[in-house]
């Protein structure tokens, strides 16, 4: 099975280019089903204490790292959006100095003056990412889904059509996030989360998750 490209979706489903983006021509609805409304939501939160209890020294022990390496505090907090367009306060571990701009563009290599000598191990290895297990525990995100959208990003420019992202929680990992095209900029790969909102599957959320821990083995960023 394919994850990326035009090829990837199902029968019906067209794509069209608005601006430098490509979107589905024809309407698409969110799945609903026994899975996504139960055993999903239910599995995230399951996992999420498990996966916490078991990596909770590695967190503690980041944390005090945290604070022997950098003034500032453990966790970094940001405002994004989530399931129909509800407002959260997403978490992970501080690895940026805190006179760094907190709706600033993201780095773009491990030599960015921002990041920290700590933040940088933290990023290269995703452990920064481990306090997104309160966000699912919370009921704020999905392990898999669209990527949280910052609140500024939506508030200046989103259009109708990319709010569509809102039908789902977002996720620490998605169908985009998995595809050659997570080197673009989300809005201009629109297609990928929608095919995941009108197609979400226990098969499919598998094959992502699989190729999540592929990526993140052969990452050379960070």
């Amino acid at each position: 099975m394919k994850l990326s490209g035009p090829e990837y979706f199902g029968s019906g489903e067209t794509l069209v280019k608005e601006g430098n983006a490509a979107v589905l021509e024809q309407p698409y609805s969110q799945r609903v089903d026994g899975y996504t409304d139960v055993m999903k939501p239910l599995a995230d939160f399951v996992i999420a204490i498990l996966l916490l209890l078991i990596t909770l020294p590695v967190m503690l022990l980041s944390a005090m790292l945290i604070k022997l390496d950098s003034k500032g505090p453990v966790i970094f907090k940001q405002e994004r959006y989530g399931k129909n367009g509800a407002k959260f306060n997403i978490y992970k571990f501080r690895t940026m100095r805190t006179d760094a701009p907190i709706y600033g563009l993201s780095p773009t290599n491990s030599h960015d003056p921002r990041i920290t000598r700590l933040g940088r191990i933290l990023r290269k290895t995703s452990l920064d990412e481990l306090p997104q297990l309160l966000n699912i525990i919370k009921g704020d995100m999905s392990f898999i889904g669209p990527r949280p959208e910052m609140k500024r990003i939506v508030e200046e420019s989103y259009t109708d059509l990319e709010r569509r992202r809102f039908l789902v929680k977002p996720g620490i990992t998605g169908l985009w996030q998995v595809s050659e095209a997570r080197k673009e900029p989300i809005h201009h790969n629109l297609q990928y989360d929608f095919h995941y909102i009108s197609n979400v599957s226990l098969k499919m959320d598998i094959i992502i998750i699989f190729k999540t821990i592929g990526v993140m083995i052969k990452s050379n960023t960070f």
